[in-house]
């Protein structure tokens, strides 16, 4: 288990609906310090708030941030990119560029450039990665197949950092109150109520959350024929 109770925590999209929350319940749960990063960074009115410029997608970024921020006990991989197109055939090349590099390359190289970091502490350290419902659902083309592949690389690196004594976190999660789901009239998450049960997963030592009924049933689909999650294979060529 990993607690936030004098943790210092790095959360990347810390300007977002989702990010802000991650900032402010961290400091509920008594983290000393949280670094809130973003491409621009915005001022925070409490000191215990650093506000930190990263980019993930770009690795000299990557590592000004971690020179900066060497203190770091808990990184919340929560930074994004969506796509406006609806499908991977009608994706841009660079909507498919931005999406991989920042959905999947940004997160994985800034675990990659953290391992070390929180390795070396000897136990009470964290990585949480935000995937998606639709890690398992492909339905959303570009977006879908790096939710999928940030998933896949969370569980090597769960492996490889547990013995260590870095615990880490895969989140899934449907729609999300926020302003990116702004234009979606379907059921949408409370940021508090996501936010409250990746922090309770956390610190309850465990390894998943699926923060609502759509990841539930989308990983219970794994299992199932393709035809059962993807209806439209069944009518055939």
């Amino acid at each position: 288990m990993t607690s936030l109770d004098g943790a210092v925590v790095l959360v990347t999209g810390a300007n977002g609906g989702i990010g802000t929350r991650f900032v402010r319940e961290a400091l509920a749960r008594g983290a000393a310090k949280v670094y809130a990063t973003a491409r621009n960074p915005r001022e925070w009115e409490d000191e215990r708030i650093v506000p930190l410029p990263l980019d993930v997608t770009d690795p000299a970024s990557i590592q000004a941030a971690v020179e900066a921020a060497g203190d770091v006990t808990v990184l919340i991989n929560n930074a994004g990119a969506t796509v406006t197109s609806p499908g991977i055939l009608t994706h841009t090349d660079e909507e498919i560029r931005r999406n991989v590099e920042t959905n999947f390359l940004g997160p994985l190289f800034l675990a990659r450039a953290y391992a070390p970091v929180l390795s070396a502490k000897g136990g009470n350290t964290a990585i949480i990665d935000i995937h998606s419902a639709l890690s398992w659902y492909a339905v959303a083309g570009i977006y879908s197949a790096t939710k999928a592949a940030l998933w896949s690389a969370t569980n090597s690196l769960r492996l490889e950092l547990q013995p260590a004594g870095v615990q880490v976190v895969g989140v899934h999660v449907g729609w999300v109150d926020t302003a990116m789901a702004a234009s979606t009239t379907d059921p949408k998450l409370d940021p508090a109520v996501l936010v409250t049960k990746v922090l309770d997963t956390t610190e309850a030592g465990e390894h998943e959350v699926l923060a609502d009924e759509t990841s539930v049933q989308a990983k219970a689909g794994l299992s199932a024929p393709l035809e059962a999650v993807y209806p439209q294979l069944a009518t055939g060529m």
